[in-house]
């Protein structure tokens, strides 16, 4: 709905300084100190959950010591003293050191930053390929946010390659080099070979991120050149850069999907994990812009940005919400349902203590929080209580992502202490510095967007 008149449009530029910055700087000092004090204070002498005799027997692939001394369980989760299923003779678990736990730790925030980063940069490419009007005043944000996913992806990779063998359960078996008669050979993993396999996940861990990275730098690149020279010429390149990364990252993002967090239990499966990973991705990034609009507009910037702008991001973080939740539970309830003791054996550990906690926390704020409080107009309006939800969206997410890795990567060995808390603040700081920074290095207004004034009479309507 148009107001019948142009608004003038000017460039804005931000300053980094001042409290935005201290709180960065404080929140990466006070986290990294944590993160230095929950090390030290991690059992060093604590290798699994198991006894050391019975460790130590899994660790040398001896099932039968394991079973006998240990649990009636088989690496499925089923009740091998009272079912006749093939029992494999390979516990699903190898003990772990106490240094784990902190790989664990970086591998959740750094895949974190790694989604967030690359949903922004699919964001600022949808707005270009749907020809979007409203969403041109805030492209700089998701723009801003897409430089980190670098960062995450090279924590990825660091973690994958100083203690990937501790973290995934296939590549401590790939290492083991056992064939069919061997003791403890397992042929779900085997049959998993040709692509869960060092080779083709480092392959994927560098080569994915490389494509990500040159297609970011040439779809901002296009968006700088359309500010300074203007026309349709620059504008008409990202609709086409953006509809070839979009066709790209939608296969890719299902790739590293399933490498960085699904083959962490490797023994399982499910046909919309990827799909699941995204919509973590894509509801953190819109709760991330609308505390970034937030932000900018309650320190005078972002003038041609309204509260319909706000509206709208409240919306989407109101329907994705629902969109995760829908696949969080069609992922349970056809996995219950059918109780398929290898399907079964995901959730088995994630209902356990400490995780079971866990699982009605993500319930809880990735669900319940924002579809009761962003079902009124007035809430999605609401700059107080939609930063209030963002918030718990992010929280409730990060909590998603650790019920991800750590009930298959840890087992009892996991839980939420000093370090994992540390670390997690410092990942806020070096975010909040780094995004800020980005954004600052640029005009907040991209002045020469065709849709640009469409942009400024945004009106929701209702």
């Amino acid at each position: 709905m148009s107001h019948g008149h142009e608004i003038h449009i000017h460039q804005e530029n931000y300053k980094f300084t001042g409290t935005a910055k201290t709180i960065s700087l404080a929140l990466l000092v006070i986290g990294i100190v944590l993160t230095v004090v929950g090390i030290f204070s991690i059992p060093k002498n604590q290798v699994s959950h198991h006894e050391p005799a019975v460790a130590e027997s899994a660790a040398h692939g001896n099932h039968d010591a394991v079973t006998a001394e240990h649990s009636d369980f088989n690496i499925h989760g089923v009740d091998i003293a009272h079912s006749d299923e093939a029992v494999y003779p390979v516990k699903a678990e190898h003990p772990k050191p106490w240094y784990t736990r902190v790989y664990i730790s970086l591998l959740i925030n750094g895949y974190f930053l790694l989604l967030i980063g690359i949903c922004a940069l699919f964001f600022f490419a949808l707005q270009y390929i749907a020809n979007a009007g409203w969403s041109a005043a805030i492209l700089r944000i998701p723009q801003a946010i897409s430089t980190i996913f670098p960062v995450g992806a090279i924590i990825v990779l660091l973690v994958f390659m100083l203690d990937g063998t501790n973290i995934y359960h296939w590549l401590h078996y790939e290492h083991q080099h056992l064939g069919p008669n061997d003791a403890g050979f397992d042929k779900i993993l085997d049959n998993k070979s040709w692509f869960l396999n060092s080779k083709m996940a480092y392959g994927f861990l560098i080569g994915i991120p490389i494509v990500w990275f040159f297609f970011g730098k040439k779809l901002r690149g296009l968006s700088y050149k359309e500010d300074q020279e203007g026309g349709l010429t620059f504008f008409n390149k990202s609709i086409r850069y953006g509809a070839a990364f979009t066709l790209f990252f939608g296969f890719s993002l299902s790739i590293l999907s399933w490498v960085v967090t699904m083959s962490v239990d490797a023994h399982w499966y499910s046909t919309i994990f990827s799909i699941y990973n995204f919509a973590t991705g894509w509801v953190s990034v819109l709760s991330i812009m609308a505390l970034i609009v937030l932000y900018l507009r309650k320190n005078g910037y972002l003038g041609i940005v309204t509260d319909e702008h706000v509206h709208d991001l409240g919306k989407f973080m109101f329907a994705f919400s629902i969109f995760w939740t829908y696949l969080w539970l069609s992922q349970f309830l056809l996995i219950w349902y059918a109780n398929i003791p290898e399907e079964s054996i995901y959730y088995y550990k994630r209902w356990e203590m400490p995780f079971k906690i866990n699982w009605f926390v993500n319930l809880i704020l990735n669900f319940l929080v924002p579809f009761l409080v962003l079902m009124t107009r007035n809430n999605k309006r609401n700059p107080k209580v939609l930063t209030f939800v963002a918030i718990c969206i992010l929280a409730g997410h990060w909590n998603d992502l650790y019920l991800m890795f750590v009930p298959g990567a840890l087992d009892h060995q996991g839980g939420i202490g000093m370090l994992e808390i540390g670390m997690t603040l410092a990942f806020v700081g070096l975010f909040i510095f780094w995004v800020l920074t980005a954004l600052s290095k640029k005009g907040l207004i991209p002045v020469n967007h065709p849709y640009i004034q469409e942009s400024a009479h945004h009106d929701v309507g209702i």
